[in-house]
């Protein structure tokens, strides 16, 4: 939660002395808190307030809690609003009930109540991400640098062949289909910057084409022009009525085509980089920060860091350093899962979520395992129904600068690898652990690694692995090891990999890139 702005927490509950109790430790946290006796109270609450959160009762006079979560999450307003049932009922069934109507939480009472004030705020915190970077929709391949692709649909073989021709001189993707069921098909494989489609076409014409389109949630958006010979007024207005981008006739020429289509491309470009431009300002303005500026010195060690989100723009990756104490440093690289740009409103705001989880775990642990701390933010997160459909790969690695100590454990992750001054092998350090979130018991397990001068360690995120070249080679672990098997001083290892990595790729990477390197010199 943003330490300077205050939150605004409903409370719904017809017992007097449950309400003034949670309010009054509310307003210790600086949270501001509005009352209502049952859920009639609470509709009145939500509409004339700016409400953050509600913590709301379940078993109520009139509208019970239940009924009443469910109503509200049917507005648009509400659907990310965080809701906490605070109740005496605790069956499975409860429990089960809660999460169906749409709640977040529920707590049995009576409770322990820095349990709830920590629910709260975690809650906030991950509604906030949320609700800056969920509205942003429909994101996939918006900002990729691959060449427009234009779907013109068109029974006259002669034009189509005309007009594609002219469009693909321009630079342009152009996809021919001969019908509008044909259009329609590949429309719905390819998901085309722009649709162009004739009017008068055999069984389905342009019109009902349209339709088609606009009733599907998948193509609605796609801007659409119609390229037609009727040129009176009737089929022009009936045209515009159907909400399309323009319309065009024929005997324009093909000059008149490719500039009115190229001016809507770039009039939508536009509009992308301006919502580029509004999501690297919220997470600027929001102070949210899932990769550090700079790696931390500790005692002997050497740590590196490279991270390149893709396009530019925060994704899944995410690492963090933690002091534990004096002697002992925490370094912890995660990778949410939801590739590229079709999950990405999605990845950034879980990945702030999982990295507050792994914080809040490691505020709090006097024993430090990697595979306990693993076990306690997996139990967390597996049990929190909003984040556990979501899987999370992680590393922990726990420095020691007195005995030069390595421990580490792993949630699905890629192995590390360890390059050893001595013999210059390199090895693979395998975890056992499976994906965070998983399962309730992730069977993490503890490897240790006496460092000694000269021993290089890597940690990577699999956008390193995968990435590939120009002819669909990936990079993959067999070259990652050639090129740490040709460098002849660990103090080169890393930046020839970073070297090595961008030359094999030019530079155009296929997801979040991340890598650390820990060395002793």
């Amino acid at each position: 939660m943003l330490p300077d702005e205050k939150k605004k927490i409903l409370v719904i509950d017809d017992d007097l002395t449950i309400r003034k109790l949670i309010k009054h430790h509310l307003l210790n946290k600086n949270y501001e808190v509005s009352e209502a006796t049952n859920a009639i109270d609470g509709y009145e609450q939500l509409s004339k307030a700016n409400i953050d959160l509600v913590l709301c009762d379940v078993t109520m006079e009139g509208i019970d809690g239940f009924t009443f979560c469910k109503n509200v999450r049917q507005d648009e307003k509400y659907k990310v609003l965080p809701f906490i049932f605070v109740t005496a009922r605790n069956s499975r069934e409860d429990k089960s009930k809660a999460l169906e109507v749409g709640g977040d939480e529920l707590i049995t009472k009576p409770f322990d109540m820095k349990d709830l004030i920590l629910r709260i705020q975690t809650l906030l915190r991950r509604a906030e991400i949320f609700r800056i970077h969920g509205t942003k929709k429909n994101l996939s391949e918006s900002f990729s640098k691959q060449i427009p692709k234009i779907l013109l649909v068109d029974d006259d073989l002669s034009l189509t062949k005309l007009f594609s021709h002219s469009l693909n001189k321009e630079n342009y993707n152009c996809i021919v289909a001969n019908s509008a069921e044909e259009g329609f098909n590949i429309a719905k494989s390819i998901s085309p910057d722009i649709i162009i489609s004739d009017i008068m076409m055999p069984n389905i014409d342009g019109f009902t084409f349209r339709k088609m389109v606009l009733d599907d949630l998948q193509l609605k958006s796609i801007p659409f022009v119609f390229l037609t010979a009727k040129n009176n007024e009737k089929d022009i207005l009936d045209g515009y009525n159907l909400d399309i981008t323009d319309y065009v006739i024929k005997t324009s020429g093909t000059k008149v085509v490719v500039a009115k289509v190229s001016a809507i491309l770039k009039s939508l470009g536009k509009e992308r980089q301006k919502i580029v431009s509004e999501l690297n300002s919220a997470v600027d303005n929001l102070r949210v920060k899932v990769v550090p500026d700079k790696s931390p010195e500790f005692g002997n060690f050497i740590i590196n860091q490279w991270h390149q989100p893709f396009q530019g723009i925060p994704g899944g990756d995410f690492i963090d350093y933690f002091l534990l104490n004096e002697d002992n440093l925490a370094i912890i690289l995660g990778d949410v899962m939801g590739k590229k740009w079709g999950a990405w409103y999605f990845t950034f705001a879980y990945t702030g979520y999982v990295r507050s989880s792994v914080r809040m775990v490691l505020q709090n642990i006097e024993d430090f395992v990697p595979s306990k701390i693993l076990q306690q933010v997996n139990k967390s997160v597996y049990q929190d129904s909003k984040i556990s459909e979501v899987f999370t790969t992680l590393s922990i690695v726990i420095l020691n600068k007195q005995n030069m100590m390595l421990k580490y454990s792993g949630a699905g992750d890629i192995p590390l690898m360890f390059k050893d001054s001595q013999t210059g092998q390199i090895e693979r350090i395998c975890s056992q652990g499976s994906l965070l979130g998983f399962t309730e018991d992730g069977k993490f397990e503890d490897t240790f690694v006496n460092l000694k001068n000269g021993d290089s360690i890597f940690m990577v995120t699999d956008g390193i692995m995968e990435s590939r070249n120009k002819d669909g080679e990936a990079f993959g672990v067999q070259k990652f090891n050639q090129i740490l098997s040709e460098t002849n001083s660990h103090k080169d290892d890393f930046n020839k990999i970073k070297l090595d990595f961008e030359s094999f790729t030019d530079g155009q990477f296929e997801d979040d890139i991340s890598m650390i390197n820990i060395k002793l010199p």
